[in-house]
């Protein structure tokens, strides 16, 4: 996992999750932006910075989500 800075992130289009609740508890990311990888970062914090996740790392994750593993 690579964490992005603040400027590298900005420069970024993102998306908020389509599982957002509509609270405090979103994350935004940005698909097809880097190759083999997924940066997220927190929708509270849009000027911080994300981290990148590898594809089959984010697949993974995602996965443990929807199967209510996490």
């Amino acid at each position: 996992m690579t964490t992005l800075t603040n400027a590298t992130a900005h420069g970024l289009n993102w998306v908020k999750s389509s599982y957002s609740d509509g609270g405090n508890n979103c994350i935004e990311v940005a698909p097809g932006q880097m190759t083999g990888a997924m940066p997220v970062r927190d929708s509270k914090v849009s000027a911080g910075p994300a981290v990148v996740f590898g594809d089959t790392s984010w697949g993974v994750f995602v996965d443990a989500v929807k199967g209510g593993q996490l």
